[in-house]
Parts: structure tokens; sequence; C-alpha cells
């Protein structure tokens, strides 16, 4: 009763923080030694290097794509059927769907080393940042499984109420990943291969960890003995179809900003484009936490909803906790434009110094991406929001207009009229144009949910 009663309690700004700040914690530190990777990488083997690790990442999110589709989209539906009281079957589901998340790994695992050679042969690159990729790559890969474990039970530790464990594991990953990069590629001169292992390492902890917690029968959700069922691994593939789209398009709009800018500018715009990824993606690090930790919330409310329709109290929480949820992302949004204006300087002078070319186009991209700050929140909680009340195919419009047809749209556009400028201007006016759609969904579907 305990673990139910944690849902239960009143939806208060104080008990929703209770769930989503050690998401955010754990995000953000999950982002920063992201950060500190491409750190030691720019400053112990160079900007080429740190270009090869922004030019493998397309490939990357596109083997993690599924994982990530079955990892929120079946967080969703475990959490809706411990919402309707159903704990057996969700426990026999979450089983079968990690089991599913391995094979998953070792398939992409091998589709990736059969690929990589011939998609950077592809882009006409120096011989040295090609290299970069490959050694990168090749090592990274090496690692699938765990990351692919890492991405769901990050996710399902958060819905078994164990989001503090979360943020331990991905603190000492973190730490882990950062002493590693030193030691590895500064003490045994591994190079670029080093930074490659350190973050697979770092990384596993969590899978590890995983795999101990809920082998507990006293957890929330715990392993037992798998029950395979089409409708549920198709259920948690429509609701985390929007997150696989992300991941996808993600991937391809990486592409085609490394394109542009080697157009444009050449390798040292590759490597101003990762410095400010790495900025943007530590911002929007605050609203991916506070979504990933208000989701389980959402989705066992809803989940309640359905199984005592017309309940006016359960009614009620949906209602607060999304309108609470738009006050907190307002704030975090103001607040991370201002920082991100005052500190883009000295965040860009850690990874290039001023007399490197990089330095230059790094700042100028900085401020001008940075109004996409006070968009890119309500667009990834409205997404989160659809995936949690089992509306995937909302959530997926949604993530792929703005990830994919909005940002095609506005690089195409864009850089043919303003140049290397009209490539950062993308990104706010992709945002901007979400939103519109996000909020015109919010409306059309306000009365079917009740918030």
């Amino acid at each position: 009763m305990e673990n139910t009663n944690v849902y239960e309690k009143p939806v208060t700004l104080k008990n929703i923080l209770k769930f989503a700040v050690p998401t955010i914690a754990m995000t953000v530190f999950m982002s920063f030694y992201t950060m500190v990777d491409g750190l030691f990488v720019s400053n112990l083997i160079g900007t080429n290097a740190l270009s090869a690790i922004n030019l493998t990442a397309p490939i990357i999110q596109l083997v993690t794509a599924i994982s990530t589709m079955l990892a929120t989209g079946g967080s969703a539906v475990i959490m809706k059927k411990m919402g309707e009281q159903k704990a057996e079957e969700a426990k026999e589901d979450f089983t079968s769907l990690i089991l599913v998340n391995v094979l998953v790994g070792i398939a992409m695992c091998a589709a990736g080393y059969l690929a990589m050679d011939r998609i950077f042969a592809g882009m006409n690159l120096s011989a040295d940042v090609e290299g970069y990729c490959v050694e990168y790559l090749s090592r990274y890969l090496i690692f699938t499984v765990p990351i692919l474990l890492m991405n769901n039970f990050t996710l399902y530790m958060i819905a078994s109420e164990k989001a503090n464990l979360s943020l331990v594991c991905s603190v000492t990953g973190g730490i882990l990943n950062m002493v590693l990069d030193y030691v590895l590629i500064a003490g045994f001169d591994m190079g670029i291969s080093g930074a490659a292992i350190a973050t697979g390492l770092g990384y596993s902890v969590t899978a590890v960890a995983g795999l101990f917690v809920f082998s507990q029968k006293k957890s929330l959700l715990h392993f037992k003995k798998p029950v395979f069922r089409f409708k549920v691994l198709a259920n948690a593939a429509a609701n985390g179809c929007s997150e696989m789209a992300t991941a996808l398009v993600t991937g391809i709009i990486t592409m085609m900003f490394n394109w542009t800018m080697l157009r444009y500018v050449g390798e040292d715009g590759v490597a101003a484009v990762t410095i400010i990824m790495y900025v943007l993606m530590f911002a929007s690090s605050l609203y991916t936490g506070y979504s990933y930790g208000v989701a389980p919330m959402l989705s066992y409310y809803y989940g309640e909803r359905s199984l005592k329709e017309g309940h006016i109290q359960t009614h009620e929480k949906l209602k607060k906790l999304i309108a609470v949820s738009m006050k907190v992302i307002a704030g975090i949004s103001l607040v991370t434009v201002a920082a991100s204006f005052l500190l883009t300087r000295p965040l860009v002078s850690v990874f290039a110094r001023p007399d490197n070319p990089v330095y230059d186009l790094a700042v100028t991209g900085n401020r001008i991406c940075t109004i996409a700050l006070l968009f890119i929140g309500f667009n990834i909680f409205a997404s989160g929001m659809f995936t949690a009340l089992s509306n995937g195919v909302v959530s997926a419009v949604l993530a792929f207009s703005r990830s994919f047809v909005f940002m095609l749209i506005t690089m195409i556009v864009l850089p043919l009229i303003f140049g290397v400028n009209g490539i950062w201007l993308a990104t706010p006016a992709a945002e901007l144009m979400a939103l519109a759609l996000s909020v015109f969904m919010f409306m059309k579907y306000r009365k079917r949910y009740g918030y």
C-alpha cells in the first residue's frame, strides 16, 4: 500500500518536485558529463576530434532509437496498468520489454558496424577526422546493450519510485566517465578510443545497478517470468513512437547541420555546432528531466481515471499537475535564456580558445540559438505529456513536426537567405513553429483528458 499511497498524495508543487527534482538532477548531470567528455576531447586531442564525436552522433541516435521508443512507451503502458490495479501483469510485461530491448541492442550493434565505414567515406571528410569517426564509433558500439539497458532502467527506476537511486547511478557513472576520460586519454594515451570506452563504462553503471534492483521482489516493478503479449509491445511502440521519431530525426537533422556547416564553413563549423549542441542539450535536460519525473504520475492518474471514469478527485489531480507543470517550465525557460546569454563566452572558451576560429563561430551561434530555449521546454513537455496519456499518435506528430518537418524547412530556407547565421536561426524558428502546433494540440484534447 505504501507504493500506491505515493501516487495518491495531494498534487502540490512540493510533491511534484519530489518526483521531478531527482530526474532533473539526473538528466542535467548526464548532459554535464557529456559536455565534460567533449571538453577532454577538444583540449587533450583537438577540435577535429570534437567534430568527429558530433559526426558519429547521428549513427548512435539511430542505433538507440528503437530502445528509446520501447523505454518511454513501455513505461507509460506499464504505469497505466499499475493505476488499473494490474500489478502482476505489468511486471510480466516489464520483463518481456527488457528482453526485447536486449535483442534490439544486439541487432543494432551489428548494423552499426556494417554501415559505419560507408557512411563516413561518403562525407568527404579529411583523413584525420574520418579516422577519428571510425575509431570512436567502433569502440562505442561495444557498449550498445548496456547503454540500451541504461535508457530503460533510468525510466523504470523513476516509475518504481527510485528516482534518487537513478540519480545516484547517473552521478556515479558520470564521475567514472570523467575520471576515465583523463586516465585513458591523457594517462594511457588512448586518444578518442579512450573517450568512447570511458563513456560506455560510465553508462553501464545504471545498467548493472538496474539488473540488481529489478531482481529484488520488494521493488514496485521487478523481474518475473515474462509473458509476451503482442498488444503490449504494439502499444509500447505506438506510445513511444514520438521518442523514436525524435531520436531518428535528430540524427538526420544533425547530419544536415554537419553537411551544411561543412559546405559553408568547413570542419571548424562542425566543431562550433558541437559546442552549441552541448549548451542546448544542457539547458534542454532541465525540461527533459522534469517531463521524465512527472510522466509516471500522469500515466498513473490517467489509468486510475480510466478505472473509475468520472472520478472527480483524479480528474482534478491530472488538471492540477499539468497546470503546475506549465508554471515550472515557464520559470525554467526564463532562467536558462538569461544564463545562456550571460555565460556564452565563458562556456565557449572552455571548448575553444579565443584565437581559434571555432570560438567566434560558436559565440555568435550560441547567442542566436539561445532564443530557442524560450520554446523548447513547452514542446518537450507537450510531447511527453501525450506519451504519458497513452496518445502516441499526437505525441509522434508533435515530436516529428518539431524535430524534422520544421527543422527541415528552416534548415533549407534560412541559410539561403542569411548564410551561416541562417543555420543558427533554424533552431529557434523551428521551435517557435512547434510551439504553435503544441498549443493547438493542447487545446484540441483538453476536454478529452480533462486537464
